[in-house]
């Protein structure tokens, strides 16, 4: 309980320092931005905003992200086309680039994203009787990903996506590479093919406050394709968003990824914040969080959220597992606050302190609400 607190206070203390001493400068610029720009009173088409997180197992890990904006049209939400990079304190470095399209009156939607890494962790393994060996392993990765959604009937898409991946797992001694081994877990080139069928009706794409998505999509990985191994990935993503009050929003998700025949290093991970993807695997895994998004003013808010994660199916062991065992759920909780860096667009940065079970902690500073 002492280290609990003593975690939270250092990081609320983190939380606020950012907040005022990196978001406020950034926040001032995009201001500045609106005001001095052209007599409609359009603001500036960029922006900044820094990307920070910290946690036991990447350390701290500080970072950019600067994009581009523009309207293809009245009736489209804004595309953006940007980069971003960061480098951690663990000699670790992710960089890519990206675009989120929405175009012919938004019938058309097209994403691309590139991400290059090279990432330095201290995993932590379960093994018999409940004991946990720790692993340091070096991460590889180059993935590029591609979705294209066509509108159909009201507020609903169909469409197609892409993906190529080559990520490989190194243990940085012996005794790490050896577990590497036993769990087969050194990375995998993927690539894979899917389809998708989305509803939409959110009010914003940035910052919803009314209205539903759902997803469901999924890959096949194959041979022919150029994967090592051929399997399947099934993905479902739920939200639902709920205005209350003056201007606040209550968010909803569920969210679930189920495998057949994958390989251990493509077993699905939970997707909480406060916990590291990949630290714990199984074939299938399903959450539930809530967020509540506090509107203090315009521009400020403050945001509470709790969720929980279940793996299920074989384990790393190759064990049935199943959610009766609490063994096998990740609670989290945690507390943020937001800034409206481009408040026409409901374009926010997010600062969040998380905290999982067991010594599962983070602290972020992203872009863009969570969900």
């Amino acid at each position: 309980m002492a280290k609990a607190k003593l975690i939270m206070k250092t990081y609320m203390k983190i939380l606020l320092a950012s907040l005022i001493i990196v978001t406020y400068p950034i926040a001032v610029m995009a201001e500045d931005d609106i005001k001095d720009s052209t007599a409609d009173e359009s603001s500036s088409p960029w922006l900044a905003t820094p990307l920070i997180s910290s946690d036991p197992k990447l350390k701290t890990s500080i970072g950019a992200m600067l994009a581009y904006m523009h309207n293809f049209d009245d009736e489209s939400p804004v595309s953006m086309f940007g980069l971003m990079g960061n480098y951690s304190s663990s000699d670790s470095y992710t960089a890519g680039v990206f675009g989120n399209t929405y175009f012919n009156e938004d019938q058309q939607r097209l994403m691309i994203v590139s991400v290059v890494g090279n990432i330095n962790n201290d995993y932590s393994y379960p093994i018999d009787n409940g004991q946990e060996v720790a692993v340091k392993t070096t991460d590889k990765i180059h993935m590029t990903f591609l979705r294209f959604s066509q509108r159909v009937l009201g507020d609903w898409f169909i469409g197609a996506q892409i993906v190529d991946s080559n990520y490989n797992i190194d243990g940085r001694d012996e005794i790490s590479e050896s577990i590497l081994d036993y769990f087969n877990l050194h990375g995998f080139n993927s690539s894979g093919i899917g389809l998708l069928a989305n509803y939409d009706s959110r009010d914003n794409q940035q910052s919803a406050s009314s209205g539903r998505r759902f997803m469901l999509h999924n890959f096949s990985f194959r041979e022919a394709f150029g994967a090592i191994d051929s399997f399947d990935a099934y993905m479902l993503d739920y939200s639902e968003y709920f205005s209350h009050g003056r201007g606040h929003v209550a968010a909803v998700r569920v969210k679930g990824r189920w495998t057949v025949d994958a390989p251990s290093s493509s077993y699905s991970s939970i997707e909480l914040r406060g916990y590291i993807r990949g630290q714990y695997l199984a074939e299938h895994a399903t959450l539930i969080e809530i967020d509540e998004r506090y509107a203090i003013n315009d521009t400020w808010g403050l945001t509470a959220f709790t969720g929980m994660a279940c793996l299920y199916g074989k384990d790393l062991q190759g064990n049935n597992t199943s959610c009766g065992n609490t063994d096998n759920i990740y609670p989290a909780l945690g507390v943020g606050a937001t800034y409206a860096i481009k408040p026409e667009e409901k374009m926010v940065v997010r600062s969040d302190l998380a905290v999982g079970k067991g010594n599962n902690y983070g602290f972020y500073l992203n872009f863009g609400q969570p969900f």
